[in-house]
């Protein structure tokens, strides 16, 4: 009986964490120069970058710690990324993220507000 309630229990929790995954998208992103996320300067690097798709937000992890974040709206592609892409736009002196599209995605989340949603 008690493995019975083990299994049970594990089937749920693992049920639970493929819901949690359901709403984020996560990839790998080397950025060869630095670069400002949402006014937050990210130093050139690989970094983990995540989409969480209920709350719009782009966040960019190095060891699992938020390094920046930004919010980010979709917009259809014409055709699906074959691999991790990101755009960006020079200011001044410095490089900003404008969007970045996760392989295998037709949509480009382009990074909302300051210079960004101008561009």
């Amino acid at each position: 009986m008690k493995s019975f309630l083990s299994r049970i229990a594990i089937a749920l929790v693992i049920f639970a964490f493929s819901g949690i995954s359901a709403f984020a998208k996560r990839d790998t992103v080397t950025f060869p120069s630095n670069i400002k996320v949402n006014g937050t300067l990210v130093k050139r690097g690989t970094y983990d970058i995540k989409f969480n798709e209920e709350t719009k937000e782009l966040s960019i992890l190095k060891a699992g710690k938020v390094i920046a974040h930004a919010t980010a709206r979709a917009e259809k592609e014409a055709a699906k990324a074959k691999g991790i892409k990101y755009s960006s736009i020079v200011s001044g002196d410095e490089l900003q993220l404008l969007s970045v599209t996760f392989g295998g995605s037709d949509e480009k989340l382009v990074i909302v507000g300051g210079e960004a949603a101008s561009k």
